[in-house]
């Protein structure tokens, strides 16, 4: 008979299963089973089933630490990006790992090629969005990790106890679970949500929306739609309107000129990524702030997407003074360079931390300890985002505004965009997702043996495997002659 080697996706994944069996991969569990009142308490609940959480589940579960994934999503729609996200294509170059940990055959490249063979890679420029999102479907069902989606975090409560108290709203009801860590791999916007400027309290909320929220964007067929900013959710936003028949786009943007460099992809390197948790506090801040203040570029793809049409109109150097609402419900915008009317207007003004706007951390949000608390920087480099920002320990854990005042509130990590400014983009970007979730779970491995170090103590005391069991050698009853007085 005739034997076929395994093609195409049921080769590689074969090739998976082998080098995570000669690895010995997924670790043996180590840690203790722990109960309060008769409920069992998991080890690390991870909030949040995108990239993140499931790079810092597969991380943890390598380190033989259980853990579960819960996602307010339903199930393969996890994370923006077939959701809120907007762009063609990726921006970071194809051959980032991403997610990978150091995995050849978990790699986006390794998934490509098997389906399409290697011409096909050489050909491809950046990543298309979706096909992104079918990876992550496959990274997910190949590690098969322990996702329940439509799981929405209620409330967060740290007890005294060496617990964490989640409470979880899903189509099954509400419930409670108890976990000894949480991880919030919760994106970026992670703590908060859309930053809207003051502009929008004057507009009837029919006639705006953040580009990050999700829209039927068919709605604007025939409409006149601005977008304030310039970053690459505007040209996205701009690009989505314009494809769906928008009569005139225009991007108002309050810079001259665009951004041309993308300072952060400068910045790059294993010594960024390792060092940037150790440098002193005002290193922290200048490069974080200097990387901030410079602001990133729209990818050049995104912004040939709008220019491509002529009804798109990059108005640079406008500043908007007001609106107002005419009879016929159009907006009429006052700016320094005239009077603009709209239909609709896209905020793609980005994302704040904002604890107002996420009732499930109430009870965390008054004691979290922020950069503000911690640093003030010279004056001319203030920074909202970065003042903002919790000030994390070395395992991205919250630490207290004054100590004592919520004990437990370490046991919850920070795996999401604001650990930015003490940990350096380890966690939400794809160049740096991998070492974050290692720094993570290993992190939390020497947490969890250090808060057990009795048990663990006992085990070592109770182990009794011999390895010899003495019948190996036999004492020989030779008596040593005895040494002359001298040489005592």
């Amino acid at each position: 008979m005739h034997h076929t080697e395994p093609t195409g996706l049921a080769a590689l994944e074969a090739r998976l299963r082998q080098d995570l069996e000669w690895l010995a991969l997924p670790g043996k569990s180590w840690t203790p089973q722990v109960e309060r009142d008769g409920v069992p308490v998991i080890d690390v609940a991870i909030i949040g089933g995108g990239q993140a959480g499931m790079a810092a589940s597969v991380a943890l579960s390598h380190l033989g630490i259980p853990n579960v994934i819960y996602d307010q999503s339903p199930k393969d729609f996890e994370g923006p990006w077939a959701t809120t996200a907007r762009m063609e294509t990726l921006r970071s170059p194809k051959t980032l790992t991403g997610p990978a940990l150091g995995f050849p055959a978990l790699t986006f490249r390794a998934w490509f090629e098997a389906q399409f063979g290697l011409p096909a890679w050489e050909a491809l420029d950046k990543i298309p969005r979706l096909q992104w999102m079918d990876y992550l479907r496959w990274f997910r069902r190949v590690m098969d990790l322990d996702i329940r989606n439509e799981h929405r975090v209620t409330q967060l409560l740290p007890r005294a106890d060496g617990v964490v108290e989640l409470h979880l709203a899903s189509p099954q009801g509400a419930s409670v679970v108890l976990a000894r860590r949480v991880v919030l791999a919760t994106g970026r916007d992670g703590l908060g949500g859309a930053y809207l400027p003051p502009l929008v309290e004057q507009l009837p909320r029919d006639r705006w929306a953040h580009s990050s929220d999700l829209f039927d964007y068919a709605s604007l067929k025939g409409k006149r739609v601005g977008v304030i900013g310039g970053g690459a959710s505007a040209m996205d936003s701009a690009a989505t309107a314009l494809e769906e028949g928008a009569a005139r786009v225009d991007l108002l943007i309050r810079r001259a000129e665009l951004p041309r460099v993308n300072k952060g992809k400068g910045s790059g390197s294993p010594g960024l990524v390792n060092g940037h948790q150790h440098l002193p506090d005002a290193w922290k801040w200048r490069i974080r702030h200097y990387i901030n203040a410079q602001q990133v570029p729209p990818p050049s793809g995104s912004t040939r997407r709008v220019s491509r049409f002529d009804n798109a109109r990059f108005l640079l150097g406008t500043a908007i003074d007001g609106v107002a609402v005419q009879d016929d419900g159009a907006l009429l915008l006052e700016t320094n360079r005239g009077r603009l009317e709209l239909d609709f207007l896209f905020f793609s003004t980005g994302f704040r931390i904002d604890w107002s706007a996420r009732p499930e951390f109430a009870a965390i949000a008054a004691h979290i300890l922020t950069w503000s608390d911690r640093y003030t920087p010279p004056a001319g480099d203030e920074d909202a985002e970065l003042a903002d920002s919790p000030y994390l320990g070395p395992v991205f854990e919250f630490q207290e505004k004054t100590p004592g005042a919520l004990p437990g509130l370490e046991r919850i990590h920070c795996f999401c965009y604001p650990a930015a400014a003490s940990h350096g983009t380890v966690s939400g970007d794809i160049p740096a997702i991998s070492d974050g979730a290692y720094r993570l779970a290993q992190g939390i491995a020497s947490l969890l043996y250090g808060e057990d170090v009795d048990y663990h103590y006992r085990n070592i005391q109770a182990y009794e495997e011999p390895e010899l069991v003495g019948d190996e050698w036999t004492p020989s009853d030779w008596n040593l002659p005895e040494l002359p007085e001298s040489s005592r």
